[in-house]
């Protein structure tokens, strides 16, 4: 059972310690002061200093499985982080030592209501592998299929609650006390990790991604998710078929067993931008020991632990990001990292596009196909951490995602080009956006919103004038600088006026064609032609005064 909160405390603050204060004495270049220093407890010695990326991961692993967790999350962090930090992080090994057998059986009879040797005509205690929170059996059903039993481990759930409650309160802390630490929201990263560790705890929540992932990939006979077995599956035990076959990093067993791998290359991106793109529902954690090679050439993908889920906008943007990769456009790339990302105060995206243009620029040359969109994305990355920008989680999953993908293609063969996959798919996600029932939804939404926002403007009026009649803040203009204000609240009350004609032209339309029933009369129909003129003519207006203005040189 999990020792008393100040007990955790003194634990955490003592490791943290022998591993140099948190980084702040690695920082201050304090480490040859320490004992430690040549060999730290528990670990082997070695002429060679730690590095300070390794201080990290040993504290980590001291710390147990929370914070190893911790670890492989922020590993996939490449706008927190910097690379010599996710790569050890991503050394964080999630073993632990055996839970006995007979703690084993008895989890699953208390879950399952009977031994495992009453359910299973055969089960092996033995573990397939042990890991932090569970550890995987080998199981036969009574119908002869080969399963796969994991089971959590015991009290786990009790240490991981309080190590996520110290974690907030740290977090809490260092929001207050360090400027780094607020700008990246540490609250809102704890509380997001909490919540991912959480769902990996509840094996019904990883059954359920798994067989969402099977009705995505239904028919696809390139991909073999495994089936899970609900009668002998709860919150603490989780039952599932077992794959067979090789492990992706295999590359001698796969020549041996005659896969071709440049084309398993191709089936593996392609996956991967099927979940991205069109499913908006992707693995996390897609590392060679999560996917297994059948030897028809079949990709069977195993634990859904960690799982990601983007919405359309974020897809669209993701989508509007890797073209403007892709077409060298470093404004473009500013623009759209500053709309998806959060940060305190203003971006300067001037300067963020000036940083990007050195990065783009040297693919210029290169063919759509051929740009190594990995490197690419993990360079940008490095950039944006300058500007304090902090992508969605799902996003920075994604990233990370992408750059495993284009690493294990380029393993299996040397020519591989992640690019020439994925491009075909971010280019049709766009398209989508420009279809005329897409353009239609989005003009009907502008004026719905025009019409939210004449409603309210009394409102504002009144607050104003109750500020001003109060005796509120003074503003000192001269005449020129009002000039560019004035002509914005010009524009922007011309735009409001055509989106709201828009909206209601767009709703009679679709009264106007929803009482037709014979559907050649209503296209051949004058008034619904001149209709569908009309919006066009207004979607296009908005569309063009919408446009960002041309800086001039001066």
């Amino acid at each position: 059972m999990p020792g008393n909160h100040a007990e955790r405390y003194r634990q955490i603050a003592e490791t943290l310690t022998r591993h140099g204060l948190g980084f702040l004495v690695g920082a201050a270049g304090l480490q040859r002061w320490l004992p430690f220093h040549h060999g730290l407890m528990g670990h082997e010695r070695r002429e060679e200093p730690y590095s300070n990326p390794e201080h990290l991961r040993l504290a980590l692993e001291q710390l147990g499985p929370t914070f190893v967790k911790l670890g492989q999350v922020l590993s996939t962090r490449a706008d927190l982080l910097p690379e010599p930090y996710r790569r050890e992080l991503a050394r964080l090994q999630d073993a632990a030592p055996a839970v006995p057998g007979p703690v084993i059986t008895d989890i699953v009879e208390r879950e399952l209501g009977a031994p495992p040797s009453a359910i299973f005509t055969s089960f092996g205690l033995q573990p397939l592998a042990s890991a932090s929170l569970g550890q995987a059996h080998a199981a036969v059903l009574a119908d002869g299929t080969e399963v796969v039993v994991k089971v959590r481990r015991p009290d786990v759930v009790e240490q991981v609650e309080q190590d996520l409650e110290i974690l907030r309160n740290m977090a809490t802390r260092a929001s207050h006390r360090w400027e780094a630490a607020a700008d990246y929201d540490v609250i809102g990263i704890a509380e997001e990790f909490a919540n991912t560790l959480r769902a990996e705890l509840d094996y019904l929540h990883e059954g359920r991604s798994a067989e969402r992932f099977a009705t995505n990939f239904a028919g696809d006979e390139n991909v073999h998710i495994p089936r899970i077995y609900w009668d002998t599956t709860t919150s603490r035990v989780l039952t599932l078929e077992r794959i067979r076959g090789i492990k992706v990093s295999d590359l001698q067993a796969l020549d041996a067993a005659g896969i071709d791998r440049p084309a398993l290359a191709v089936r593996a991106a392609r996956a991967v931008a099927k979940m991205i793109f069109e499913d908006g529902f992707f693995h996390a954690d897609p590392h060679p020991g999560n996917l297994f090679i059948e030897l028809d050439g079949r990709i069977g993908l195993i634990d859904f632990g960690m799982v990601g889920e983007i919405d359309q906008q974020l897809r669209e943007k993701l989508g509007t990001l890797l073209i403007a990769l892709a077409r060298q456009n470093p404004r473009r790339v500013a623009s759209t990292l500053a709309d998806v990302s959060s940060v305190r105060g203003a971006i300067d995206l001037s300067a963020l596009t000036t940083d990007l243009t050195p990065i783009i620029e040297p693919y210029e040359k290169e063919a759509l196909g051929e740009i190594p969109v990995g490197t690419l994305i993990q360079d940008t990355l490095t950039v944006i951490r300058h500007y304090h920008l902090q992508l969605p989680r799902q996003l920075a999953l994604l990233v990370k995602m992408l750059a495993m993908t284009e690493g294990l293609g380029v393993q299996l063969d040397p020519q591989f080009r992640l690019a020439q996959v994925i491009t075909p798919y971010a280019k049709r996600l766009i398209s989508q956006r420009y279809t005329p029932a897409a353009v239609a939804h989005r003009l009907t939404q502008a004026g719905a919103d025009a019409l939210d926002a004449v409603e309210e403007l009394p409102d504002q009026l009144r607050r104003l004038q109750s500020v001003l009649d109060s005796g509120g803040p003074e503003l000192h203009l001269k005449a020129a600088e009002l000039d560019p204000v004035v002509d914005r609240l010009e524009a922007t009350g011309q735009r409001l006026v055509v989106a709201i004609v828009t909206a209601a032209a767009v709703r009679t339309i679709g009264e106007l064609a929803a009482a037709r029933s014979d559907r050649r009369q209503t296209c051949s129909n004058p008034l619904l032609r001149a209709g569908q003129g009309a919006v066009g003519a207004l979607g296009a207006y908005l569309l063009w005064t919408g446009r960002p203005p041309r800086k001039h040189r001066r």
